[in-house]
């Protein structure tokens, strides 16, 4: 029998649609389909370390660097962000909840074989070096998702 395929295009950088992205491509991989998760544009942010990397740069992409978020924790919410207390606030009832947080959820599709992948058109643009980025991921333009997404099942876009 042939595996199933699920690829995710991860455009937003709302800690909310990054989680629905991740939970979905945790399950997906316990279903045992091969998963893909493309970051692109503000997606890439979930991808940033948290630490400061050292990089040269020209002014606009260190404008852009200090303007997005560093890492998965620090993305805010696509509603009632509310100046950043939104997202302490969901935090702190998923704690409550015991759900999974983002960061987690990342390093479990890691250890699941979700490939993750960041769009290197979009790191040119917004001046993102690898070095910026967590370690264990994939880096590929359009052409790479569209083979994964043409033989997808599930073609999500987040």
């Amino acid at each position: 029998m042939e595996k199933k395929r699920t690829t995710i295009v991860l455009f937003s950088g709302d800690y909310d649609k990054a989680m629905a992205a991740y939970i979905i491509a945790n399950g997906a991989a316990a279903y045992d389909h091969e998963v893909t998760i493309f970051h692109t544009f503000w997606g890439l942010n979930a991808l940033r370390k948290e630490a400061m990397v050292p990089t040269k740069k020209g002014f606009m992409e260190k404008m852009f660097g200090k303007m997005m978020p560093r890492g998965a924790d620090k993305m805010g919410l696509s509603k009632m962000n509310f100046a950043g207390m939104g997202p302490k606030m969901i935090k702190s009832v998923m704690k409550k909840h015991n759900a999974v947080p983002l960061p987690d959820l990342i390093e479990m599709a890691k250890e699941q074989d979700v490939k993750l992948v960041a769009c290197t058109m979009t790191m040119d643009l917004l001046g993102l070096q690898k070095e910026e980025l967590v370690d264990g991921i994939d880096y590929a333009g359009v052409a790479a998702y569209l083979a994964d997404a043409e033989e997808g099942n599930v073609n999500l876009f987040i």
